[in-house]
């Protein structure tokens, strides 16, 4: 039974949803452990499945979305082989002609399926007291059963933002279609924009390479999928417990990794591979292209120019920067996905998870961004440029906070925008950089550059 009809009234819906396969064995004892109480872990399990439901919405303020949805509920029912979902008043837009559509029912059960693996293993059973992050990001992405060890390499990670015009879009969607032809897999952050695109072109160049095995990894957190709703050509969706586990499930899952235009959780992302690259213990390289229309040539003539500022001449050896021709982008990644290939079967490194680099500490522990914290953070060039990367990450992904995500929103709203101190040329260049973002209205959906209101204070 895939669900019961549903009555819709307005934009609500209600209905009772079975697992498909996503959502893997739980004991009497944990569903009970879930079931019976609606605490902490309860409430956030509620607010993925309404951002899971709400996919394709044009907003990006949790806040605003929780608040348009606040009749939404759920409860469990508990069922001998399992467990089943009873929704009330559900977006309508998640379900065609009173049936829920079938890729949004598997995330309902993968988000699931990962906040109460996450949340058991911690507290009982071989994660319990884990000290080492990594060991637990492969440990919640097997459970998943993303990682495959008798695939050869094919997945490319792409980043970019959800907030971009139709002709970024349309490139992105043309790359990812490029990719597909040559037989590559696609992994994002499971939103729309840049996200969306490639996975949308890849599932075309599959199709007519006549491949029907295409992955389609969408990773996310709690904290940002109310605002990066999993689109629904995902067809393997990972919800990591925090940013730093999301990003480094990224990173140790590619073997190569395209970036978009995007605001600034993009550029969060970049300064965190970044500072993994530049890490003197990594001999190793995990290949990079920046890639546009031409019509983007702007946008990373100031990227590379910030990064310069704070990084150093030497950080253009990390990357390669392609303006349009998608083809050209398709070309380079699989050269590079094949060199990957070579490299760690001749060292006989894994090819689904890459243990060899060294992620330092600062990049494993969460960031929380409060007030104090934003303040303190280090930002002076005489850091060696991957701790200095390390730190204008933790800025940059404390204005995501400040922008989309239900904490860091509440957070500005309480005590102003976040105060962000350091030396004075470093200053500037972020500065530049964050008012082109504004300009090119890349920080939130559907704002203007004067309707926006900077969530931050140089």
């Amino acid at each position: 039974m895939i669900s019961r009809k549903v009555n819709e009234v307005g934009k609500r819906a209600h209905t009772i949803v079975n697992p498909i396969h996503s959502l893997n064995l739980l004991s009497q004892a944990e569903i009970e452990a879930f079931t019976t109480t609606r605490g902490e872990l309860f409430e956030l399990y509620r607010r993925c499945a309404l951002a899971i439901l709400n996919t394709d919405s044009d907003k990006d303020d949790a806040a605003q979305i929780y608040a348009d949805f606040s009749d939404f509920d759920l409860q469990f029912v508990p069922q001998p082989r399992g467990l089943r979902l009873e929704l009330f008043n559900a977006p309508a837009q998640a379900f065609v002609d009173g049936r829920m559509i079938r890729g949004l029912r598997e995330h309902l059960f993968a988000a699931l399926r990962d906040i109460v693996y996450t949340a058991i293993s911690r507290d009982a059973g071989p994660l319990a007291g884990a000290a080492d992050p990594t060991d637990e990001v492969f440990r919640i992405l097997r459970n998943a059963d993303v990682v495959r060890p008798n695939e050869q390499p094919r997945l490319v990670v792409c980043w970019g933002g959800h907030a971009i015009p139709r002709e970024e879009y349309d490139y992105a969607k043309a790359v990812g279609y490029a990719l597909g032809l040559r037989g590559l897999d696609i992994v994002t952050g499971c939103g729309i924009g840049a996200m969306k695109g490639p996975m949308k072109g890849a599932a075309v160049g599959h199709a007519k390479q006549q491949i029907k095995s295409g992955r389609y990894i969408g990773i996310s957190e709690p904290g940002i999928i109310a605002s990066e709703s999993p689109n629904a050509i995902v067809n393997e969706l990972v919800i990591m417990p925090d940013i730093e586990k999301r990003l480094e499930a990224f990173v140790r899952l590619a073997h190569a990794i395209v970036v978009f235009p995007g605001g600034v959780g993009t550029v969060e992302e970049v300064l965190y591979l970044l500072s993994i690259l530049m890490h003197p213990e990594n001999a190793q390289s995990l290949p990079l292209v920046f890639a546009g229309p031409r019509d983007c040539a702007e946008y990373f003539r100031e990227l590379e120019r910030f990064l310069i500022a704070c990084l150093g001449e030497r950080v253009r050896d990390y990357y390669r920067i392609i303006l349009g021709a998608p083809d050209e982008v398709g070309a380079a990644v699989r050269a590079a996905v094949q060199a990957q290939h070579v490299r760690r079967r001749k060292l006989q490194q894994a090819y689904y998870f890459n243990w060899e680099l060294v992620i330092a500490p600062g990049l494993q522990r969460p960031f929380v961004p409060t007030h104090e914290h934003m303040a303190a953070l280090d930002l002076r060039s005489a850091l060696p440029p991957h701790e200095l990367a390390s730190q204008l990450r933790c800025a940059f992904s404390g204005l995501v906070a400040g922008n989309v995500k239900a904490f860091g929103i509440e957070q500005v709203a309480l005590h102003g925008p976040y105060q962000l101190n350091g030396e004075a040329a470093l200053m500037r260049a972020m500065d530049r950089l964050l008012r082109l973002l504004v300009r090119e209205k890349r920080m939130k959906l559907g704002e203007g550059e004067f309707d926006y209101r900077p969530c931050y204070r140089i």
